[in-house]
């Protein structure tokens, strides 16, 4: 089975959503044997998402309420097939962790095909969260795309 890991800094907001999210996708285009998980360069062990994150996933049929972070470990970056990050800062954290790691670590929206990192919503109200979980929608169908095509050549 391949891996995608998303990363952040809590594993409680935009990693959490993209684990949904992409789980979401997958599962609504029949794809299975790809395992999607997710975890945070900070992250509290056992902290549950974020009430907005659970909110603004609400509307896709999404259920994080059962959510609980994990902090990114070496072991998960290397047992990973592809690692996308929700930030620059978070893609060269993984790669000081995992220096060898560098051909299958990439921002979500770099490896999307696009500039720029998914901001932050933490403290913010409940519609910067479906904002930037349609974000990540968006670039996770481009992500999943390019995942599953470089699978098939191989």
């Amino acid at each position: 089975m391949r891996q995608i890991l998303f990363v952040c800094t809590g594993n409680t907001c935009r990693s959490s959503m993209a684990e949904g999210l992409c789980k979401n996708l997958l599962a609504a285009d029949g794809l299975a044997g790809v395992d999607v998980i997710s975890a945070g360069i900070y992250a509290l062990t056992g902290a549950p998402a974020s009430p907005e994150a659970v909110e603004a996933l609400v509307e896709w049929g999404i259920d994080l309420s059962g959510h609980k972070a994990r902090l990114l470990t070496p072991e998960m970056v290397r047992d990973a097939d592809l690692v996308l990050t929700m930030t620059s800062h978070h893609k060269k954290a993984v790669l000081e962790m995992v220096p060898e790691a560098k051909e299958k670590v990439f921002t979500l929206t770099e490896y999307a095909g696009f500039a720029g990192d998914i901001p932050d919503p933490i403290g913010k109200p409940v519609f910067f969260y479906r904002q930037y979980a349609e974000e990540i929608r968006r670039h996770c169908r481009l992500a999943m795309a390019r995942f599953l095509a470089a699978e098939e050549k191989n």
